[in-house]
């Protein structure tokens, strides 16, 4: 009895086996699964397109008639200066050189500053009541250069005998903030003697202040509250406003430089704004728009800048918002003025464009306004402002109301989300901007806009870029996977455009990054209809399409004259083919997963079909993802088990693996053979082809995992008593002992494996094939790591001392004991 005792445990094979009395089958079936390999891949890699355009080479909408276009003409005539309206169709009369204006002026420039904006309230004169009292108080209004062609501001400006000169000092009192508040209405047209009288500072035989007391009782009325407001206005427009827009005028005509034209528009800007004139309370706002419109013409990025942040300040729609977040776009097209954007607040007006516009009736202006912040996203300063003024936010509300637009491919709802999402993609490369895509649902508003969008590749393609960057990371792994039937989505888009390499390859690395990890994951994906399906068709499409030019098949067609594949196309082929096992990989770690696939014949068939046609040298990524994948499966044995019935045929094509130049496919395949060993067919096929001095050369490795490794295969080796005196020769039992001195008590479940092998080798009576040295250094190590004590000293940390006492306990002492018996001479034992 004690002999069969002892023969079953020489022929315990390298699998996870305990005393049935200290372990569970659970955890039994639980250790074997620790040995079981999640894999891990490179982010598929996406060239920056140096051109800035809308649609690159590769959108679907290339060589599309109907796309708007990234390339136009802008000037003046393109504009329509009554905004406020509908166009009549009138347009203005395009400049040949620079533009001229209908109002010459041939005297010096008087202005050498701009007026700031009051620094405090300026109180309203004793007597003069409401917004009109304070406008007409003298000293509240800046004295500004004559302007030829203009009567009342002659009058104003160069009084006759009798008439004071208008002073240019302000009265402290007055209160700017109140100019033009609420709408503007028309009042009554006056003459131009009322005008006059109006005109604070101008003596008409009655004083200001009579004139305004003697008209009390028309001021307390509510049609002449309006009047006063329009007084006011006309006021501001004369005085502050005119000037300005003549003044841009007779420099634009001349040979002023930029700067300076840049100067004025920050000038009338902040006038504007100070006399509360922006948006569409001035009704003399079209002048303004037509004399800015006119600057265009000069086309200078930097000036044009500011012309737009003013117009859309003035609140332009229609066909003049449209043009102007062309302008806008046709600056944002050339890297070099990345610079101009980031000192201007033009990104806050564009935001607000796309916080406010509606898609039906402004797609076209929203398409150009994102598709700017796409240009600029690629500057990693302009990146970081998008990230601080809200952009994620403010494109989570877009979304949402485009994902409400019509629901058909290449409508401006989906031009707009093209740029949209190409924007969140270039979002999505700095690490601070995760906790707000995760704030903001990003990721499941994006599967949203996938099932809206799911036969638009482009849109799918840069949905699949984003999950691919962030599905990297933990937190966004979990917001992704809590996303309802994300799996599936994939799963059908993968169907739908499996021939978009760039799409497909994305989409599999996000599924092997959430099935890494992630049990649950593993599950969810594999309970999808048609999952392994798909997975496989997929598998058997690239591996036929890559026709790989070092294979023999392919060289064949060569020499008959047919054209071979690209290289660069190859490659990227083969990218797929290696993302795609990766998740096969991540998948058959779950325990109810790895039997299916290990039970189904296509499955394994591709597996096998890429370790005879590849090789190591030019396919080493993806050799290596077969060999974790061939792995795993060989966990499952079951008698159903396709696999099972594969053994030989696989443990043949392992070999080019072990005996090649990269570790990483020497470890995985040494993996393989530690459970294809266990089978005795496979075990002649080691020693006849010499496998096994390989793995003996592999205990010399410094790397734990290769050791271990070989430990398992010359465990299984070890169980025929005709391998023991080879392995014995070549060295097998004197590196074992060398491994158990090295590894030491770092390792507790390497050094359990190591005593498991030489257990095997030296049992049943072949303990002689240690020398007298070898065997009492053997015992003197033994010794010393079966003594508690000794084992754990030195580690201090209560937790690691907990982890390394139960590792000692459960992989080490077992076998040690065992070892030490039949080292020790019979007299001793008992």
């Amino acid at each position: 009895m004690a002999s069969l005792d002892r023969k079953h445990e020489v022929c315990s094979p390298f699998t996870p086996r305990r005393n049935a009395g200290r372990k569970t089958s659970a955890e039994i079936v639980s250790e074997a699964r620790r040995s079981l390999r999640v894999q891990s891949t490179q982010r598929p890699f996406t060239p920056r397109d140096g051109r800035r355009q809308l649609f690159g080479k590769s959108s679907v909408r290339a060589d599309c008639d109907s796309r708007p276009p990234s390339t136009f003409s802008l000037h003046a005539q393109n504009f329509e200066a009554p905004d406020s309206r509908p166009g009549s169709g009138a347009r203005l009369s395009p400049l040949d050189h620079k533009p001229t204006f209908p109002v010459p002026c041939d005297g010096e420039d008087p202005f050498k500053t701009f007026p700031k904006t009051p620094s405090a309230p300026l109180r309203a004169k004793k007597g003069l009541p409401g917004t009109r009292a304070r406008l007409l108080c003298a000293g509240s209004l800046t004295a500004l250069s004559p302007v030829e062609g203009h009567k009342d501001m002659k009058e104003r400006l160069n009084p006759g005998p009798g008439q004071k000169q208008p002073s240019a000092k302000r009265l402290p009192g007055t209160d700017h903030t109140e100019v033009c508040s609420g709408p503007y209405k028309p009042g009554p047209r006056r003459t131009a003697s009322e005008r006059r009288i109006m005109q604070p500072g101008v003596d008409s035989g009655v004083r200001l202040t009579e004139c305004t007391a003697g008209r009390g009782t028309e001021q307390r009325s509510g049609d002449n509250t309006t009047s006063r407001e329009e007084d006011a206005e006309s006021l501001v427009w004369t005085n502050m406003i005119a000037p300005r827009l003549q003044q841009l005028e007779r420099v634009a005509a001349g040979s002023s430089s930029v700067d300076r034209l840049c100067d004025l528009c920050d000038g009338l800007h902040g006038t504007l704004a100070e006399a509360d004139m922006l948006g569409r309370r001035c009704k003399r706002r079209s002048g303004i728009l037509r004399t800015l419109f006119r600057l265009i013409d000069l086309n200078s990025a930097q000036l044009n800048l500011r012309i737009a942040k003013l117009c859309l300040a003035l609140c332009v729609s229609g066909n003049n918002l449209l043009n102007i977040c062309k302008l806008i776009f046709q600056i944002s097209r050339s890297e070099s003025n990345d610079l101009l954007f980031q000192n201007n607040s033009i990104i806050d007006s564009f935001l607000d464009i796309l916080n406010n516009e509606d898609v039906s009736s402004s797609g076209e202006a929203l398409l150009y306004c994102v598709g700017t912040l796409k240009f600029l996203s690629g500057n990693s300063a302009n990146l970081r402002l998008l990230l601080d003024k809200n952009c994620v936010g403010v494109a989570q509300k877009l979304i949402q109301r485009l994902c409400k637009a019509e629901d058909t491919n290449f409508t401006i709802a989906g031009h707009i989300l093209v740029q949209l999402t190409a924007t969140l993609r270039n979002l999505a490369d700095r690490p601070d901007s995760r906790p707000l895509f995760i704030s903001f649902s990003i990721l499941s508003e994006l599967c949203v806009v996938l099932s809206h969008h799911r036969k638009d590749p482009d849109i799918c393609t840069n949905i699949s870029r984003i999950y691919s960057k962030l599905s990297s990371y933990s937190e966004c792994r979990l917001a992704l996977a809590q996303t309802p039937n994300c799996y599936q989505l994939f799963l059908e888009l993968l169907n739908k455009h499996h021939q978009k390499q760039d799409l497909v390859v994305r989409l599999l690395f996000t599924l092997g990054n959430l099935t890494a990890k992630s049990d649950e994951a593993r599950w969810q994906l594999f309970q999808c209809e048609g999952c392994v399906d798909t997975l496989l068709q997929l598998y058997d499409t690239y591996q036929r399409r890559d026709n790989p030019p070092h294979t023999q098949l392919q060289k064949g067609a060569s020499s008959h004259g047919e054209p071979q594949t690209p290289a660069g196309k190859v490659q990227q082929d083969e990218d797929v083919l290696v993302k795609l096992v990766r998740v096969q990989a991540n998948m058959s770690i779950h325990p109810a997963v790895g039997p299916a696939l290990a039970s189904n014949a296509t499955c394994i068939q591709l597996l096998m079909e890429t370790l005879e046609l590849r090789c190591v040298q030019e396919s080493e990524e993806l050799l290596v993802n077969v060999a974790a994948t061939i792995n795993n499966l060989s966990f499952y044995q079951e008698d159903s088990s396709v696999f099972r019935q594969s053994q030989l045929p696989m443990a043949k094509l392992m070999l080019k693996l072990v005996l090649c130049s990269s570790m990483d496919a020497m470890l995985e395949a040494t993996r393989v053979y530690g459970n294809l060993s266990q089978f005795k067919d496979v075990r002649e096929f080691i020693m006849q082809n010499k496998v096994h001095q390989f793995v003996v050369t592999l205990l010399d490795s410094k790397s734990t995992e290769m050791c271990i490794s070989a430990c398992g295969v010359l465990t299984n080796l070890a169980q025929d008593p005709p391998n023991r005196a080879s392995l014995t020769v070549e060295g097998a039992t004197a590196k074992l002992v060398d491994c158990l001195r090295d590894f030491g008590p770092g390792d507790w479940q390497l050094v359990g494996q190591v005593c498991q092998a030489l257990w095997n080798i030296i049992s049943g009576g072949l303990e002689k094939l240690l020398d007298t040295q070898e065997r009492e250094s053997l015992l003197e190590i033994l010794t010393t790591y079966l003594d508690e004590e000794e084992a754990l000293e030195g580690i201090e940390n209560e937790d690691m001392r907990d982890f390394h006492r139960a590792c000692w306990e459960f992989e080490f002492l077992p076998v040690a004991q065992k070892l030490m018996k039949t080292l020790q001479p019979p007299d001793q034992t008992a």
